[in-house]
């Protein structure tokens, strides 16, 4: 449920201060705790344009005044549940991490209002903008510090169309690695020869968390050794499915706020990599793919055609971000023979497993006692059994019968007979093996004079 409450705070700068008669008169801010997907926001005024939906996330409304689109954000401190079961005490905007998606149409004048309520100074840079550079947000080089329980206006005009993303420029990697960001969607005017047409637009950013079992709170100061991969600050099961209807055009809106880059793959179909944060990308520079690199502080748009009906795994193909709650100092074990060691062990440690010996998909069936507030490791459930995957993972359903605008999930996917993978009864076919290596050769002795004097 989207509940509303107004805050009245003092006077800020961006560019300019705010008088208190006009912070009376700021918009609303609206505060969204759920972390369902949220319906797409049908602009109720301004141009038309057809709006994206946010997974796992929601669009900010705004109020048009003076012929300017009005938002408030506030930057707080906000519980973000990542998985059933699992929350994080993270810092957002609105009530969510990320924060709400902010969508407008190229030429329009944007009033952004952005109060902190955070425990420290903030700002707000608009990634990829092209605006004044005092509305750029970078504290100390264009603007002060937004300090705590003042609120700061941002104005510009949104110059081009495209994807691009919000997060602050403030104790940058404390802030960001406590869930601090946001997209920005600039839809264009009107035909555009580099921006297709899409019956389904989704939007998603690409976050990671260091948080120990049975924590609650990211640690800040970590740099590569991440164990939670996100969407949206949620993980796999915890992450929406992706519904479209078979035969539609649909394109996938993705930022990279992480500090590593990400392989993002689709499974059964092919896309075309249409735009960047740069803008919209020229016909002749396109190639189909079906795995996209998305580097740090890169946001890509990938279009591609729903035209194969099942259940495709969506996902980034780097493999240790799709476990949850990975610890990287676990030895290997495959191999080696636990006979009588577990009944030992379990003299000592009741609650003792054997894990690993033959691999790591025995855990995707286990009910290991896990610390309170703990994600699960690769728990998600499939028609078929475990699918051993968590983190940045998700299914993308496409149905002949899913209604135009409907994103509500079909279930899993009814198989046509003799279309599934299948035991083999009987005996299996003699495998092709590779041919024996051919015999080395025989030594052969090699008799080296060295030369001594010169001569001819």
């Amino acid at each position: 449920m989207v509940s509303r409450r107004g805050f009245l705070q003092g006077a800020g700068v961006a560019s300019a201060a705010v008088s208190s008669v006009a912070m009376a008169a700021l918009p609303e801010p609206v505060i969204q705790t759920s972390a369902d997907t949220q319906p797409p926001l049908v602009p109720p005024n301004g141009r038309p344009y057809n709006p994206v939906v946010t997974l796992n996330g929601w669009t900010a409304p705004w109020r048009m005044k003076n012929g300017v689109k009005e938002f408030h954000l506030v930057a707080e401190p906000v519980v973000r549940e990542m998985a059933p079961g699992f929350k994080a005490h993270l810092w957002g905007y609105n009530g969510q991490s990320p924060g709400p998606t902010i969508e407008v149409v190229e030429g329009d004048r944007v009033r952004i209002y952005v109060t902190n309520k955070l425990p420290e100074v903030t700002s707000i840079h608009w990634h990829g903008q092209r605006l004044p550079c005092g509305m750029d947000g970078v504290t100390g080089l264009t603007q002060p510090a937004i300090p705590v329980g003042k609120t700061f206006v941002y104005e510009f005009v949104a110059r081009r169309p495209g994807t691009f993303m919000y997060h602050p420029h403030a104790d940058e990697m404390v802030q960001m690695a406590m869930g601090m960001m946001g997209f920005w969607i600039t839809h264009p005017k009107g035909k555009h020869p580099h921006i297709d047409p899409v019956e389904r637009d989704f939007c998603f950013l690409l976050n990671a968390y260091d948080i120990d079992p049975g924590a609650y709170t990211p640690k800040v100061m970590t740099m590569l050794d991440f164990n939670l991969w996100s969407w949206n600050s949620r993980i796999y099961p915890g992450i929406d499915p992706l519904v479209v209807r078979q035969g539609d055009r649909v394109r996938l809106r993705v930022g990279n706020l992480t500090m590593t880059n990400h392989p993002i793959h689709i499974h059964g179909h092919e896309f075309v990599m249409t735009g960047t944060d740069g803008g919209p990308v020229p016909r002749s520079a396109r190639w189909p793919e079906v795995t996209c690199d998305i580097a740090v502080g890169q946001m890509r748009q990938l279009d591609f055609l729903a035209d194969e009906p099942g259940d495709w795994a969506f996902h980034c193909h780097k493999s240790h971000h799709t476990m949850n709650a990975m610890g990287h100092g676990v030895p290997t074990m495959i191999g080696v023979d636990h006979t009588g060691l577990a009944g030992k062990i379990r003299k000592l440690i009741p609650d003792y497993m054997v894990m690993g010996e033959r691999g790591m998909h025995d855990m995707t069936e286990m009910e290991m006692p896990l610390p309170e507030n703990t994600a699960p490791m690769m728990t998600g459930e499939g028609p078929f059994g475990a699918i051993g995957m968590g983190g940045m993972f998700s299914v993308i359903k496409v149905r002949k019968d899913q209604k135009p605008g409907d994103y509500k999930d079909p279930g899993w996917f009814q198989h046509p007979p003799g279309t599934v993978a299948y035991e083999l009864q009987g005996e299996a076919p003699a495998p092709a093996r590779a041919a024996p290596p051919k015999p080395a050769p025989r030594d052969i002795e090699v008799q080296v004079r060295k030369p001594g004097q010169h001569s001819h």
